[in-house]
């Protein structure tokens, strides 16, 4: 009995770290905090509605991510608090508040706030054991990007952040 339950533990374990790629999880290392996400599906629920979102943005001489650049330098303990600010950025101010006519769209938009709401959990999980540090520098920033939003009109900044939605997951993706 006891052979088998070895066995199977084994089995399990080789399992789940074969089928960990092949869903996409990747894990995220935001100094003390680790999180898993599925950045591949993000990514394609993304690229599918990039285009056409990026297409309403009339702004192309503003920025409300800036640069990756911007993103790179956050300090490694500081990650975990600045992720967790945007992520509730994107889900309280841009998913819940794009409008568009087209349902393909919306649908998209609607997988990517799940998605989001997984990350925002495991993010919390990380705050609540202090392990999700808020440096002034990752406040200072989050507030230059909550400034760059509100200088346009709400559903035009709506429409660029949503647009930057790709250098957020570029970000996240430097982070594995």
């Amino acid at each position: 009995m006891r052979g088998f339950r070895l066995a199977f533990g084994l089995f399990s374990v080789v399992g789940f770290l074969l089928w960990t790629p092949l869903t996409g999880l990747k894990t995220l290392h935001l100094g003390s905090c680790v999180i898993t996400a599925n950045l591949q599906a993000i990514q394609k629920e993304f690229s599918e509605i990039r285009h056409s979102v990026q297409a309403e943005d009339e702004n192309i001489d503003v920025r409300i991510l800036r640069t990756t650049e911007s993103l790179k330098d956050t300090k490694l303990s500081d990650r975990c608090c600045f992720l967790r600010h945007l992520v509730r950025f994107y889900l309280d101010r841009v998913f819940k508040v794009y409008q568009t006519p087209d349902h393909h769209t919306l649908r998209k938009i609607s997988s990517l706030a799940n998605s989001f709401l997984i990350i925002k959990k495991d993010l919390s999980v990380c705050h609540s054991h202090m392990a999700c540090h808020c440096g002034e520098e990752a406040m200072e920033k989050y507030n230059q990007i909550l400034s760059h939003f509100t200088e346009l009109e709400l559903q035009a900044a709506v429409v660029k952040a949503l647009g930057e939605l790709g250098i957020l997951l570029r970000w996240m993706e430097e982070m594995l």
